[in-house]
């Protein structure tokens, strides 16, 4: 994955656009590829107001953007996008934000999703490969088959010692 499909959340605005698990889902509807607010609206099953209010909250943080336009019956709907592939952050806040939506996401996935939470003792080194190896995994790209899409959660930490 370049670095530009990355950003690192750093501004207060970014960090407050984050705050809300909608904000989160949207994010999640747009990975999906380009919406309109109603196509959002049905996705997440909310209201268009809702959906509008949040949107642009992202938009104006610098997250998502608007993607062109299109002619519909009585106007012009607007289609927009993510900013970034991926977004990453070190707050802790934001965070147990973003796990949240995640569960729900999660909650709501059919058919039912494959987790595995554990510990492994790795040496620093072995801890690198597989961190290299998990990037690399987030950074392909997507292929322009009709595949399914499925979300992917990747996380090597320590645990904080007691």
């Amino acid at each position: 994955m370049d670095e530009e499909d990355v950003a690192a959340v750093a501004t207060p605005q970014q960090f407050k656009a984050l705050g809300h698990p909608m904000r989160h889902r949207l994010l999640f509807a747009l990975g999906q590829g380009e919406a309109t607010i109603s196509q959002l609206a049905a996705t997440l099953g909310s209201n268009k107001g809702n959906v509008a209010h949040h949107l642009k909250v992202l938009t104006d943080a610098g997250l998502a953007l608007p993607a062109g336009t299109r002619q519909v019956r009585g106007g012009t709907e607007q289609y927009y996008r993510r900013a970034h592939r991926a977004l990453q952050f070190y707050d802790a806040a934001t965070t147990a934000v973003a796990f949240s939506a995640i569960a729900a996401e999660i909650a709501a996935a059919e058919p039912e999703p494959f987790l595995i939470l554990r510990t492994l003792r790795l040496n620093p080194r072995h801890a690198e490969q597989i961190a290299a190896s998990l990037r690399d995994l987030a950074g392909q790209e997507d292929d322009a088959n009709d595949d399914p899409r499925y979300g992917l959660l990747l996380g090597l930490y320590q645990p904080g010692q007691p």
